[in-house]
């Protein structure tokens, strides 16, 4: 099935291809300057700490759901070992194999195309079983610290969780920022929450993935009016699912990474965080959400942390 003409004509207005130069690799992340880091400084008040990262355990968020993204397979590979005889200092090691998309994580540009392209208009050939991304790997995001915007579109619409099939639109987006009292402004990470997560803190895993409320197709031109350098929920596969347009899978994921070049994170815990935003008034703080270096990876995990 090809893509509608629908989703080429939102691509063609958020596109972002050569904004930042032929050689970019990191697209949007380039409106986090030093001056906007210093005024997300600003905002810390009390130097409260919310974590947003689920827990990494073997019966995480995935489901299998997704093929080959498995939930960290956690091994002691020494106990106590006293390495170097008896009676000296003993050490204990472990080993970890996992999705690095499988719990709170960043998509890294190259992790979906279309028409044969990643962001930049590079090839999607560059990406290989051995060489994996050869360009905008998530290694490339060297650091990420930016304000922190929440969006709290369920406490917006007066609810604790969106209904499975509820499409998140830009209208709900002006709500949650009118509701958070702020202007979302260029080179800020926007926070979604649906309260979908809910749902997998309540141990219900099946249900949390499937069906689940999500982000419009008409959201992506909402994001690149305002300048929005990262954006993240609390769901697992971030857009409404089923698809808001019949058959068309993942139309946000690649408006969002390859045409605007703009990170994209799933599963982040936002109850805490909307809680303490709605205790203390205000919706805006420091963000810190720098993902591992894995070179070449199309996807990292990360565990954030808002400063208010």
């Amino acid at each position: 099935m090809s893509l509608p003409p629908e989703f080429h004509e939102i691509a063609k207005r958020v596109n972002n291809w050569g904004r930042w130069g032929e050689e970019d690799e990191i697209g949007t992340l380039n409106l986090i300057t030093g001056p906007v880091v210093h005024e997300a400084a600003a905002t810390v008040r009390t130097g409260r700490r919310v974590p947003l990262a689920v827990p990494l355990r073997q019966d995480g968020v995935q489901t299998g759901l997704i093929p080959g993204r498995v939930n960290p397979l956690h091994t002691m590979i020494a106990v106590n070992q006293e390495m170097f005889g008896p009676d000296t200092i003993a050490t204990s090691d472990d080993a970890v194999t996992m999705g690095l998309q499988a719990g709170t994580h960043w998509d890294a540009l190259p992790h979906v195309s279309h028409g044969g392209r990643i962001y930049n208009g590079r090839p999607s050939g560059s990406v290989t079983v051995h060489g994996r991304a050869g360009h905008s790997g998530i290694q490339t995001v060297r650091h990420l610290v930016s304000r922190g915007v929440l969006l709290d579109v369920a406490r917006a619409r007066g609810v604790e969780r969106l209904d499975a099939g509820h499409v998140v639109t830009p209208e709900d987006l002006d709500a949650a920022a009118e509701l958070a009292g702020v202007t979302v402004r260029a080179g800020d990470i926007a926070l979604v929450r649906t309260g979908q997560i809910q749902r997998y803190l309540a141990g219900d895993r099946e249900a949390y993935g499937y069906p689940s409320p999500g982000l419009s197709i008409r959201t992506p031109e909402w994001f690149h009016a305002h300048d929005v350098a990262a954006v993240a929920n609390d769901t697992l596969t971030f857009e409404i699912v089923p698809p808001e347009l019949d058959g068309l899978w993942l139309p946000v994921h690649a408006l969002h990474l390859v045409e605007m070049g703009m990170l994209q994170g799933q599963n982040w815990d936002l109850e805490e965080l909307s809680a303490a935003c709605a205790e203390e008034g205000r919706y805006a703080f420091l963000l810190t959400a720098t993902p591992e270096p894995f070179v070449g990876g199309v996807g990292s995990p990360v565990a954030p942390v808002a400063i208010l």
